[in-house]
This record gives C-alpha cells, structure tokens and sequence, in this order.
C-alpha cells in the first residue's frame, strides 16, 4: 500500500508540475525585424518571448533568410511583420514554417502615403512606423493580437501599451516643435532613399531623395544630377543619409554643392545595445536630432 501511495503520488506530482510549467509557459512572437520586436517587447514585458529575425543593422527590404532562421522561428505562436511591401522576402519564408503559426501585419488601418515613382509608384510607402499616429496604430495592433491569443495576460498589455505611448508622444513633440520652428523654406529633408516620407509629413518637410524606395539602380548619374539642380534651386543646406545603405552618393552631392553632409538618419534598423540607436525611441530622438541640427545649419 505503501509503494503504491508513494508512486500514485509521484505520478501525480509530476502531472501538477508539468501542467503549471505549461500554464505558464510564455507564448513565443517573432518579428520580421528589430524595431517590431522592439515596440513589442515594450509590450509584453516579461510575460512574452520576443525574437526578430534580422539582427541590428540589417537591410530589411532584400534580406535573405537562412536555415538558422527557419528554426528560429518554426516554435513561434505569432509573427509579426510590416507588410505594404517592406519585407519582400517573408511570405515564401513564412511558407516553410509551422501551419499552426498565426501572422500579423501590423501595420493593418494605416492611412499610407504612396510612392511617387520608380518601380513601386502609387504603391504604400512602408516606413509607417515613423509616423506619430501610425506609430501608435502599429501598438494597437499588436496589443490586440497579443491579447486575442494571450488573453490572461491582456491586461498587462494593454497597460503597458499606454505607458510606452505616452513615451513616444513626450519624445516626439518637444523634438516636432523645434523643427517646426524652422522657416518653411528651409525645410527639405534630402536623404538617399525615399525612405521619410511620413516623417516629412509630420514635420511639414518637403521631401527629396536621390533613389527612391526598393529601387534596383541607386546613386546613378541622373538620379545625383536631378538632387544637385533641386538642391541649387531650392538652396537646400543639408543632406541626409540611411544608416542600411550606401552613404557614397549623398556624400558626393554634399562635396560637388558644398552642402552640409548632416549625418546618418535611422529608419530601418536599431543598432546593437551598444550602439546609437539600441531601441526605437532611441532611433526616434537621433533622427529627429539629426534633422533638426542639419536644417539649422548655416556656413
């Protein structure tokens, strides 16, 4: 009677235990890239398992996934990615994982601004998220599918999700005011890529770029030419440059005008923790700083 008690009660123990760990285990969400993961895990807390699979400072838009990739994310319960055309490579990646997998676009009820030429012309402008308001849509959207599949701990999200806004807004708008300050005919944001043009919105810019969005020639005689008759015309005083792509173009414009090269400008990717812009708020601030110290530049 003994050993039987002694085993019913290990067998039991152990059933306990098991359905504990998995009452609470977190739930696994993986990001197409770093700045999703980052508002996400902003979030979450420490009641999710948050993993992007491009690391910091990769070329999101022609990424190419890898094995190790596939196994990163094959255990997810929910991936979350940017859609309107960003992460060109994602839907066959996506097609070699776990059917059990649910996909998110989070940047769904986006009002996009479209692009104005090259191959992708009349298409969505994908950088949404450095917008103020789409920002905030990003977070609802993400709230939403975490606490639809998570539900126990959809208050915590939800609660989190408020606070990280009101940190967003408190960062923004000081750094908006400033540039809003400048002189409308000194507000051209002049950067490689199409990249800003939600950013430009905001911030009543008018927007000029030497390539525009996913295009396959950058920085070709003619597209540095049409730059250099805009910036003599309009006497521009800075240009600007992607922290993914190539910096040469942008910065022979800036020695052939004798512009101000204003620096690098972050909207694709964070940086490691050790690196400037470890976070998306960091990536907010160094961008608005940036653009705000380059249109104040005076020889």
């Amino acid at each position: 009677m003994d050993w039987f008690f002694k085993n019913f009660l290990i067998v039991f123990l152990s059933v306990f235990i098991n359905f504990e760990l998995l009452a609470n285990e977190k739930i696994k969400v993986v990001t197409t890239f770093t700045i999703i993961s980052d508002i996400t895990k902003n979030i979450t807390g420490d009641a999710a398992d948050v993993v992007s699979i491009t690391k910091p400072g990769a070329e999101i838009h022609g990424y190419q996934p890898t094995p190790k990739d596939l196994v990163k994310a094959y255990d997810a319960d929910l991936i979350f990615w940017n859609g309107m055309n960003l992460e060109l490579w994602f839907e066959q990646f996506f097609s070699g994982l776990n059917d059990d997998i649910l996909s998110i676009i989070v940047s769904e009820g986006i009002d996009n601004i479209n692009i104005k030429s090259g191959d992708y012309l009349g298409k969505p402008n994908p950088h949404a998220w450095m917008g103020l308001n789409e920002a905030l849509i990003y977070i609802d959207n993400i709230v939403n599918a975490l606490s639809k599949y998570d539900n126990k701990n959809a208050e915590l999200y939800s609660k989190n999700a408020y606070q990280y806004k009101q940190k967003i807004i408190s960062t923004i708008e000081p750094l908006k005011k400033k540039i809003l300050n400048i002189p409308l005919k000194h507000r051209w944001l002049v950067t490689c890529e199409g990249a800003f043009s939600y950013l430009a919105r905001d911030l009543s810019l008018q927007e000029l770029y030497i390539w525009p969005m996913n295009a396959d020639e950058v920085g070709t005689p003619k597209q540095i030419k049409n730059v250099i008759d805009k910036i003599a015309e309009n006497e521009i005083p800075t240009i600007f440059c992607e922290s993914t792509v190539t910096q040469t173009p942008a910065k022979q414009i800036a020695k052939e005008t004798g512009i101000n090269f204003g620096g690098i400008l972050y909207v694709d990717s964070l940086s490691d923790k050790n690196g400037p812009v470890p976070t998306y708020l960091d990536l907010l601030r160094s961008t608005y700083e940036t653009v705000e110290k380059g249109l104040n530049y005076s020889k």
